[in-house]
């Protein structure tokens, strides 16, 4: 088995300590950037950064659906670390400055992946699915995030 990774980032228009206070808002903000790759959401323990216990399914292809059950934590200044109980599965979300008044946001996902042929085809083309699931979930935290005051 080979460790298999999607990496993706984006810088946001907004200070860093917000936005990495949106991605850790797990009982409100973080559900409503999810695109449609993610059902059965739901906050089980917690709900805002280090100690949530939150569930959802990701439908990374029309076949792969994960049942996920993902354990929080923050090990360092603007990181969320997300572990799957259901698999090898952890995606680590770091928020840096990226300029005056921005934030670079970086998402990487780390996971045990199959051996032989089918292994292969999933270090082929699972980062790049996976890195367009996390394109569009970050595309929705900068529409968010750089909405307009009201």
């Amino acid at each position: 088995m080979a460790q298999v990774e999607a990496v993706t980032e984006r810088i946001i228009a907004a200070d860093p300590d917000d936005v990495f206070d949106a991605l850790a808002d797990y009982s409100g903000t973080r559900a409503k950037l999810l695109p449609e790759h993610f059902s059965e959401y739901e906050v089980r323990e917690g709900g805002d950064g280090k100690g949530t216990l939150v569930h959802w399914k990701l439908q990374a292809t029309s076949k792969r659906i994960r049942d996920c059950l993902l354990e929080v934590d923050e090990p360092t200044d603007g990181q969320l670390v997300e572990k799957d109980r259901n698999s090898s599965m952890v995606t680590t979300w770091t928020v840096t400055p990226g300029g005056e008044g921005k934030s670079r946001v970086v998402v990487q996902t780390v996971w045990n992946g199959a051996g032989g042929i089918g292994g292969f085809f999933e270090k082929t083309f699972a980062p790049k699915g996976l890195g367009r699931i996390y394109d569009a979930v970050l595309a929705k935290l900068a529409a968010e995030m750089e909405k307009p005051a009201a």
